[in-house]
């Protein structure tokens, strides 16, 4: 499979800093660009789509909700292009980001990247798993309404499933089936939400519009929602997702890239207004709570979005997983005691401590605003502007990317302060383990 046998080093250095660089252990340059097309289409039609109509339209409204959607695509195109654009800096193949940020910039910027990826990548898996959770309630709740079971059971449920599924595979290009099952998964939720809100909107009365809230509430929570629109598109991981595709790299992931934003994203935008112009300012963080129609039916799209759910989980924790099995060399037959052992314990104690905190605070819509301030807008639109930089470009051009710069880290800078409030306030309505 091209899997290489052993850790190889390279320095870089870049003085007074050295950074040393280990080679990994995972598949690298194998995948076509179609497979990892889909591997970033996954990333945005995932399950949190489901939650899009309430997190940002309610917050934003009609005209502040299709601006910021469509804004969004456009500048995550324009960023992620930037970056797929610098992978070979300095004619060196980039296979993570905090590789490329040591390469630049020296080991103060590696380890600054480094925190900021994995916190950003911590942070989106305890969405997921939260998601995987609502899933299977709402799943429970079509059968039973003793609401004997709780969120937090059904979130550590989806956690040991999110174990078993990152015990198996052993590595982001080792997916292969699982993109076309997570795609037909995307596709069953989204036919079945689009539908039944379809049917809702049709026979519902009149919707309130209206953005919910004080006047200084509305404020919070629309910079909190602006900051979830950077959550939509992102993933933080650009070089790692490009690392899989094979040569020529920039070619092959500009061609995965221009698929994701063109047919990968009429899904998510098609049920976000869907859902918003169905239920309007009642719109759920999780579509599927809102909907009417046959059991069966929001049955089986509840069960897509949990299994979709734990698969674009092993995306996002793949960085992790690779940092771990290269530190200590684990490589070969996933079914090996040692490489079997390894990744029991080891993965399945990391996602442990994201099953614990996911059930803890429940807050789905606050992580999202979180997340997107504190590591996906620095990680996704600062950085890459500043790296691009590098190159031999125009004076205009540096011009523009600083006015994206100073424009950015305002907005991360504000929409932070907004997520902390939001969760604030929630963790004082709701109660450790809600049952939200």
């Amino acid at each position: 499979m091209g899997e290489e046998k052993e850790v190889i080093s390279h320095v870089i250095t870049t003085p007074p800093f050295e950074v040393e660089v280990p080679k990994t252990l995972h598949q690298i340059g194998q995948d076509s660009w179609f497979q990892v097309g889909l591997v970033l289409t996954t990333t945005v039609n995932c399950a949190y789509a489901l939650g899009y109509a309430g997190t940002i339209m309610v917050p934003l409204g009609w005209i502040g909700g299709v601006t910021g959607m469509v804004l969004s695509t456009i500048i995550s195109l324009y960023a992620s292009t930037l970056m797929a654009k610098i992978h070979q800096y300095g004619e060196k193949r980039h296979i993570r980001y905090r590789d490329l940020a040591g390469f630049m910039y020296g080991y103060r910027a590696y380890a600054i990247v480094w925190g900021l990826q994995y916190a950003n990548l911590f942070l989106i898996n305890i969405g997921f798993i939260i998601l995987g959770g609502q899933a299977l309630k709402a799943f429970y709740l079509l059968f039973r309404e003793d609401h004997e079971m709780k969120l937090p059971y059904f979130i550590i449920i989806a956690g040991l499933a999110c174990v078993f599924f990152a015990v198996s595979v052993p590595h982001l290009s080792a997916l292969g089936v699982w993109m076309a099952v997570s795609t037909f998964l995307s596709i069953v939720y989204f036919s079945i939400a689009f539908a039944l809100c379809l049917k809702d909107g049709i026979n519902a009365p009149p919707r309130d519009y209206s953005i919910p809230g004080s006047s200084s509430s509305i404020t919070f929570t629309t910079i909190g929602a602006a900051a979830s629109l950077v959550f939509v598109y992102n993933t933080g991981m650009i070089p790692e997702i490009q690392a899989t595709v094979r040569a020529p790299v920039v070619d092959n992931m500009l061609k995965a890239l221009y698929f994701q934003f063109t047919i990968g994203v009429v899904p998510v935008h098609a049920v976000t207004y869907m859902g918003y112009w169905a239920y309007g300012s009642k719109s759920s963080s999780y579509l599927l709570y809102n909907v009417s129609g046959p059991v069966w039916l929001r049955g089986l799209a509840n069960i897509a979005a949990f299994i979709q759910s734990i698969i674009t989980l092993h995306i996002f924790a793949s960085p992790t997983y690779e940092y771990l099995d290269t530190k200590y060399r684990i490589s070969g037959s996933v079914l090996a005691f040692r490489n079997l052992s390894f990744r029991t314990v080891v993965r399945g104690g990391y996602l442990a401590i994201t099953i614990f905190l996911s059930a803890l605070l429940p807050f789905l819509g606050d992580f999202m605003s979180f997340t997107g301030a504190i590591s996906t807008i620095p990680l996704t639109f600062i950085l890459p502007n500043h790296m691009y930089m590098r190159k031999q470009i125009s004076s205009l051009q540096k011009s523009w990317h600083w006015f994206n710069i100073v424009f950015f880290s305002c907005l991360a800078v504000a929409a932070l302060v907004a997520a902390v409030r939001l969760i604030a306030m929630d963790s004082k309505t709701y109660h450790a383990f809600a049952d939200l």
